[in-house]
């Protein structure tokens, strides 16, 4: 069983940045691909980025260049930097254990002036 916590949203304005966060529970995470997803209001959750444990990265087409994934080992905790941000960023984002199916309660993020 792996426990996720995210943090770090909020409402910023269009340009503007937000560092989200994600905390895991067990001895595990080191070994996890992690991910982050998000779910805007009326639409399905769609995948941003993900990163592996060896800390290669991928990357939505729509987030690319403005995010970067980052993740520390030694504190079980993910990253998810956003710049430039969009009102079409808006959403609730999601961290997850990829391919485990364990998510997180989830962080709103609101892009607006």
């Amino acid at each position: 069983q792996v426990q996720l916590v995210e943090s770090g949203g909020g409402l910023v304005q269009p340009g503007g940045s937000l560092r989200l966060s994600c905390a895991a529970s067990g001895s595990s995470f080191s070994i996890y691909t992690m991910g982050w997803f998000r779910q805007a209001p009326g639409k399905q959750r769609e995948f941003v980025a993900l990163i592996r444990s060896g800390k290669s990265t991928n990357y939505a087409d729509s987030v690319k260049g403005r995010f970067t994934i980052s993740r520390d080992n030694a504190i079980n905790t993910m990253y998810l930097q956003m710049n430039s941000l969009k009102p079409e960023d808006t959403a609730v984002y999601y961290c997850t254990v990829v391919g485990l199916d364990y998510w997180g309660q989830g962080t709103q993020v609101t892009v607006s002036s």
